[in-house]
């Protein structure tokens, strides 16, 4: 029979799972993602959708039961400040974090940044669900993902979320009907004046407009939109109810280089506490006050930007390694003395013993560390081989998706060539990804004729290649499967070993991958079939800082060509020897390089905000 402490522990667990699922209801409500199609003609489209939405809200769910925090409230219950003591993480029994303390200061941007796989979406999720001690006051608005498709506007979608406007209004238009409760309906208007409810819709439609909606976008129903743009409007959906906590994860996928620009504007007067993740150096130094780093299931703390990050960890790990072979040096000094004159003379041995002593005081006080170095990641392309040029030639190329609708691209002309490094920049809905597809074979020109040499080999990488994986596999049982020619699973092991996926990643189930190891097992899946083209669309989604830079190593080194579309900019810099502008059914090149390119962005963005 079960002890009554055992029955008061069961019991306990129970309830704080209900507590728990209850919080995932009431996000998801407030992120939008159990709005149901209204019509039944939408109904019947968005099935697929909705079942989608079910199963991630079912794995989400199952995420964190495997999920344990643990953690005690170090600030004050009324402040605006959050001090979480002696956090723990564990998922699926890994510990994540250990005895470390959450630190968020209100008015602070925070990038939280990592390896793939330590634990910081993890961390993010468990802030979102509340599983941290944080006091109810603190609102949280935590972005997970894009909304289900509905019969709302884009517009309407972002108006809505705001709960306690719309609240107000009713009950100010109830009040005002009965014209009774005079000072409850002043206090109301106070509020509603307090929250600038009349500027709602112009706020509103000022935040989508910034992230690439048109004035007649923003009336478009939102189950009309793709999934990266209903990303965007929960995104806006974020922007707009200003939480006291933000919560953003990888916040510019799916962004193209405009609205990133404006994003990074945007977030950079944020005023409350912002929580980020981003594998955008630039969007990091544009954006936060302080970095946290977590390593080594620790969370180490920054002040300042990226760049003043690493030049702070670079000083303190270099004052660090100083103090730690001073230290061993002295014992080293210390032992060999007292192995030599321990034994000694009287005088000799005192000596001796006073060493010891000494020795050991450093020891109980504790000693310095070595420095423990991220693991150096680095990517790898086979060697192609040469062909002649011209490898692709396009010839007075023209393209719609059909005749009811305008033209992507009318008559270009142009030629790659396996010295081709360039990075195709525009606003979304240019053509740059169509284009990518156009030279791939995977659409054809409408008019026009693109020439391929007989022998070249083309690999595209793209932002759904993940989920063609087989999530059942190892990644080393999907490769295997995948290159059969390779017979030793030895020689497999080292291949997938240059990407970053060593011991049990290699051989666990791929579905237990995080989404960067996940994006690791494409590009080992892609470097493998010896392309002389690389066509990387958006490459950089969740990857993280490291992984990209060994990434931009791997192209600069690789002998073929490259064809880039990315909103990272660092890595535009990094490998991308040509600009070519997508925009009005037209590609031209760009006379600067992507920083100047970025900085008429911004000219652009500030001319659009002075005329609304």
């Amino acid at each position: 029979m079960p002890s009554d402490l055992a029955k008061k522990k069961a019991a306990k667990k129970k309830e704080a799972a209900k507590a728990r699922q209850a919080r995932i209801k009431k996000t998801d409500e407030l992120n939008g993602e159990n709005d149901q199609p209204e019509s039944q003609e939408n109904e019947t489209e968005s099935n697929g959708v909705v079942r989608l939405t079910k199963q991630l809200d079912e794995f989400e769910l199952k995420k964190l039961e495997a999920r344990a925090v643990t953690g005690v409230l170090a600030s004050h219950p009324n402040s605006t400040d959050v001090h979480i003591a002696s956090l723990s993480l564990t998922f699926h029994g890994q510990e994540l974090l250990t005895d470390t303390s959450l630190e968020l200061n209100s008015g602070r941007r925070y990038g939280l940044i990592g390896l793939n796989g330590t634990g910081k979406s993890m961390l993010l999720s468990a802030i979102g669900h509340r599983e941290i001690p944080i006091p109810e006051h603190i609102d949280i608005y935590h972005l997970t993902r894009e909304m289900a498709p509905n019969d709302k506007t884009a517009l309407q979608c972002v108006m809505e979320v705001d709960q306690e406007r719309i609240l107000l209004e009713k009950e100010a238009e109830r009040l005002a009907a009965e014209d009774s409760e005079c000072e409850k309906l002043m206090e109301l208007y106070e509020r509603l004046e307090e929250l600038d409810a009349d500027k709602a819709e112009a706020r509103a439609s000022r935040i989508l407009h910034g992230l690439g909606f048109s004035a007649a976008m923003q009336q478009k129903q939102l189950k009309d939109f793709s999934g990266g743009w209903r990303m965007r409007v929960a995104l806006a959906r974020a922007l707009f109810i200003k939480p006291f906590m933000l919560l953003l994860d990888e916040p510019t996928n799916h962004l193209d280089l405009d609205a990133c620009v404006w994003l990074e504007e945007e977030l950079a007067s944020f005023k409350r506490i912002l929580v980020l993740i981003s594998h955008s150096q630039d969007f990091l130094n544009g954006v936060c006050t302080n970095i946290i780093h977590l390593h080594q299931k620790k969370l180490k703390y920054y002040t300042g930007n990226y760049d003043q990050y690493v030049k702070t960890r670079e000083e303190l790990e270099e004052n660090q390694m100083k103090r730690f072979n001073w230290e061993q040096d002295q014992i080293s000094h210390m032992k060999n003395y007292i192995a030599r004159f321990g034994h000694g003379s009287a005088k000799l041995a005192r000596q001796a013993q006073s060493k010891e002593k000494t020795l050991q005081k450093m020891v109980a006080s504790g000693l310095t560390d070595r420095v423990v170095s991220d693991k150096t990641l680095s990517f790898y392309f086979p060697s192609c081989g040469k062909i002649p040029p011209p490898v692709i030639m396009v010839q007075n190329v023209s393209f719609k998706y059909s005749e009811n609708q305008p033209h992507i691209y009318e008559n270009l002309e142009f030629g790659i060539d396996l010295d081709t490094r360039v990075a195709l920049v525009g606003p979304n809905g240019a053509g740059k990804s169509t284009l990518l597809k156009l030279l791939m074979g995977e659409l054809l020109p409408t008019d026009g004729m693109i020439r391929k040499h007989s022998h070249v080999k083309i690999g595209r990488y793209h932002q759904h290649l993940t989920e063609q994986l087989e999530l059942d596999l190892s990644p080393l049982d999907y490769m295997m499967k995948c290159y059969p020619e390779i017979k030793e699973k030895e020689e497999m092991r080292k291949i997938i070993g240059r990407y970053g996926l060593t011991g049990k990643q290699q051989v666990s189930p791929i579905r237990n991958l995080s989404d960067g190891q996940k994006c690791r097992v494409c590009f080992a899946w892609l470097a493998w079939q010896n392309p002389h083209m690389l066509f990387l669309d958006e490459p950089t989604n969740h990857l993280d800082i490291e992984t990209i830079d060994a990434l931009a190593d791997a192209i600069n080194d690789y002998e073929g060509g490259m064809m880039l579309v990315s909103h990272d900019f660092r890595l535009i810099q990094q490998v991308a020897e040509e600009i070519w502008v997508c925009e009005k059914k037209t590609i031209t090149k760009w006379n600067g390089d992507i920083l100047a390119y970025k900085e008429h962005l911004k000219s652009k963005i500030d001319k659009q905000a002075h005329d609304i």
